[in-house]
């Protein structure tokens, strides 16, 4: 198998020209002359994205360029945080077909917007005619239901073709996030790249998060508000736990919407016993809420996770990314920025084990979201608090 020609590079310069074409220069550069075929372009909010991006195109030509704003960034062993930087990855053309597409207005209907991205991407490249194939999407989260975007991808995809990705974020700001397609910067949009190749593709997750309680169920839900569990008021029975952990930290449940950063979440159980980790926190009315709908009747526990448990979930991504591949070149990796502040001042340590772990092997790419794509079996792939990756 020929291996998979890359380059990354990034830069913290202030002017965002500046920073884009030396980010683009030092990626361009890795790949030795090889013919590039696909640019991924990821920023923090203060840049100019329209600028960087001109001026990532003026070293990359009309090779096609997807992105997304973020909240920090990984590339190989250095964890860039949020605000600071601009990363770009160039990967080569020959070894693998990209066809890119866009879609926009996709709070407008999120499952029709799924399905027509995912028939876009199929379209531009060449209908897929390669025995196996993925699907990376980097879209506006704050634009709707991603769980309801995966449903429409999968009408295209079917259960064969994996999907990965991430939300673009704002660097915690939370005021509005960005994706990039070509020269153009958009938000109520979502890109993707789907990818064909000649041996399967394996989207893969992982989070360190443990179950606190037995499988509960959600008996009642309003919209984003879990309103009972097991037929008790959601926030008690939530409260009560949390409170019971002997590993919980006061602010874990104060109830202020900083809570989006606690230490618990929910673990909504998946038919073969996973865990799809769902964001939970007390809001200042007292309810519980979520960042997407929990689905009515459902299974759930209460999980928890220290900064140890996270970190301990890196050594695993790595190994289920690369297994079976005989010439990994890069591991596309999104990680949730609700890590990134749960680890606190050991963020670093996450882009550290990553990158020990794949030294030698693979190049480490990818960014902070407000939510991962990993769906590598049945409708369900939309994370909290987890990183996803997919090795090429």
């Amino acid at each position: 198998m020929t291996r998979l020609p890359v380059g990354s590079g990034f830069s913290r310069s202030h002017d965002s020209a500046a920073a884009g074409a030396e980010a683009a220069r030092a990626a361009l550069a890795g790949l030795d002359g090889a013919e590039p075929g696909l640019v991924i372009v990821c920023a923090a909010i203060r840049y100019d994205h329209a600028a960087l991006l001109a001026a990532v195109r003026e070293i990359t030509g009309d090779t096609p360029l997807i992105g997304a704003s973020t909240s920090g960034q990984l590339v190989d062993g250095d964890y860039l945080p949020p605000g600071e930087s601009v990363s770009v990855l160039v990967l080569g053309a020959g070894v693998y077909t990209f066809g890119a597409a866009v879609t926009t207005g996709i709070g407008a209907d999120v499952v029709a917007a799924g399905r027509d991205l995912a028939r876009r991407a199929l379209e531009a490249a060449g209908d897929g005619r390669t025995p196996h194939s993925a699907l990376l999407v980097l879209a506006d989260g704050m634009a709707g239901d991603m769980q309801a975007m995966l449903g429409g991808m999968y009408r295209v995809t079917g259960a064969r073709v994996p999907v990965v990705g991430g939300a673009a974020a704002d660097d915690r700001s939370f005021a509005g996030t960005s994706v990039f397609f070509g020269d153009r910067v958009l938000s109520d949009a979502a890109v993707a790249v789907w990818i064909g190749s000649d041996h399967p593709l394996h989207v893969v997750s992982g989070h360190g998060w443990r179950p606190l309680t037995l499988p509960m169920l959600v008996t009642r839900v309003n919209g984003l508000v879990v309103e009972e569990i097991d037929g008790r008021p959601a926030a008690e029975v939530f409260t009560e736990i949390v409170r019971k952990d002997s590993t919980a930290r006061a602010e874990y449940h104060e109830g202020a919407w900083e809570g989006w950063h606690t230490g618990h979440s929910f673990g909504l159980i998946e038919p073969d016993g996973t865990q799809l980790i769902r964001g939970g926190f007390i809001d200042e009315a007292g309810a519980l809420r979520t960042f997407l709908p929990l689905p009515e009747y459902c299974a759930v526990q209460v999980v928890s996770a220290d900064q140890d448990d996270l970190l301990n979930a890196s050594e695993g991504v790595v190994d289920d990314a690369l297994e079976g591949l005989a010439a990994p070149a890069v591991m596309l990796t999104f990680s949730c920025v609700a890590r990134s502040d749960l680890l606190s001042t050991r963020a670093p340590e996450e882009a550290a084990r990553l990158h020990g772990a794949a030294a030698g092997r693979v190049s480490l790419f990818g960014f902070y979201t407000y939510g991962e794509f990993a769906r590598s079996v049945g409708v369900a792939g939309y994370h909290n608090a987890t990183i996803a990756a997919l090795a090429l």
